[in-house]
């Protein structure tokens, strides 16, 4: 007996214990709110900014950042299970474009207050609004803005008869790489860079891959393929792989391979991103690339389909949204509103090379000192038309990057029909990609 009354005493004791320590703890005060970003990879940046937006908010929250794969399709993939079990750990999240209206449509977004609306809107290039747009809302807060520019070296077209201080098209560049033995880089690769490709070969022909864009049901999506302008560009993508000046492997070609192709002098044209720029200067800073390569690139608009109609170039970046199971949807939207700051959207176009989606920050002395081509570049975001604005993104570009490639083997007619009818079978549920 002797020895049970001691064990009950010391689990008395530790309960005792236990008890004080939870009271302790209960009574201290608690800290800022941990606000979770999850971020697409990148050079560090969206770090630094989370530590620059914590320090500014001056105790009420803390930002940490959680990164997600490194392809698109893949950072979606993830965000979507998540949100899909209502994870209140996202905060924020860092959204490719066309994304947005997929994560909208099925309540994965906080609503987001007037004033942070109002701000979201100012100082912003109209295509990253348009892309963070749904149902006539924004949805969520315009980042930062890509887009393709058309990058040639200097030395080469000098001798094509090509006035670069002029929109070109991509016939004129493909019969002038045509006779001058040269490639012409661009994405050929079964996956998202496709159909930015194509996207933006049909918006360019004033043509759209959804004519009736917003449709909330998937069985009335209504595809432009057929129309005049999906003709148009399944015949530039014919063009292109008749005339010999893909590059080699071309079916397999990123933005990466493009970039060490141009950067080699074995094309004198490139469609890309302006990552290419910093690309060569790091390697020139390491001394593997001498300077007279980044001194012989020019860059300017994305080529024109029809040469009577202004190009409607790539769109790319990254949207903020606020996740709808957050414990803290007003700070988090707060943080946005820190986060897109212009002296951040600078510091991250400078750091990261990812351009702004503030039309004030191209024009800024640091960024025009590392990016000379900024005003091209606001000029292009200027005339950008985002992918198709849908909540079956996922579907319709997955049709289009099977019926589509490789881009070299198009056949005006035939490839629109077959991605029409692949396209519009998946979405009636009568097919799988």
């Amino acid at each position: 007996m002797r020895h049970q009354r001691r064990r009950l005493t010391a689990v008395a004791v530790a309960v005792a214990v236990i008890a004080a320590l939870a009271a302790a703890c209960s009574s201290a005060p608690p800290g800022p709110p941990v606000l979770t970003w999850y971020i697409n990879p990148d050079d560090g940046g969206q770090a630094e900014i989370a530590a620059r937006c914590t320090a500014a908010s001056g105790g009420r929250y803390s930002i940490v950042t959680s990164t997600l794969p490194r392809q698109a399709s893949e950072q979606r993939q993830q965000l979507v299970r998540r949100l899909a079990a209502n994870d209140s750990s996202i905060d924020i999240m860092s959204i490719d474009p066309p994304y947005v209206p997929e994560f909208a449509q099925a309540g994965f977004l906080a609503p987001m207050p007037p004033a942070v609306e109002a701000a979201a809107r100012e100082d912003r290039v109209p295509s990253s609004v348009e892309a963070s747009t749904w149902q006539g809302r924004l949805v969520a807060v315009p980042f930062w803005a890509n887009t393709q520019l058309l990058w040639y070296r200097k030395s080469a077209v000098a001798q094509m008869g090509l006035d670069m201080n002029r929109p070109v098209t991509w016939d004129q560049i493909i019969q002038a790489a045509s006779r001058a033995r040269t490639q012409i880089a661009a994405q050929g690769t079964r996956g998202e860079s496709l159909t930015v490709w194509v996207n933006a070969l049909i918006e360019s022909s004033g043509g759209s891959i959804i004519t009736n864009v917003g449709e909330e049901n998937p069985e009335l999506v209504q595809l432009g393929l057929n129309a005049p302008p999906g003709l148009e560009a399944a015949r530039v993508l014919q063009t292109y792989g008749a005339a010999g000046v893909a590059p080699p492997g071309f079916p397999t070609s990123d933005e990466d391979t493009n970039a060490e192709s141009f950067q080699s002098g074995s094309a004198a044209f490139m469609v890309n991103y302006p990552f290419i720029w910093g690309k060569a200067k790091s390697a020139v800073e390491e001394g593997t690339l001498p300077q007279s390569v980044p001194d012989d690139y020019g860059w300017t608009i994305y080529p024109q389909t029809l040469p009577d109609r202004p190009s409607a170039p790539p769109l790319g970046g990254i949207n903020l949204g606020v996740g709808a199971f957050s414990n803290h949807p007003d700070l988090a939207y707060d943080a946005t509103t820190c986060i897109t700051s212009p002296e951040n959207s600078a510091y991250y176009f400078v750091s990261n090379g990812n351009p702004s989606s503030r039309i004030s920050v191209f024009s800024d002395p640091e960024v025009v000192a590392e990016f000379p081509m900024a005003p091209t570049i606001r000029d292009s975001l200027t005339q950008a038309a985002p992918r198709p604005q849908t909540a079956y993104y996922a579907e319709v570009s997955g049709g289009i990057q099977r019926t589509f490639h490789p881009p070299d083997a198009v056949v005006p007619g035939p490839t629109n029909e077959a991605a029409t009818a692949l396209i519009t079978a998946v979405l009636r549920k009568e097919a799988l990609l």
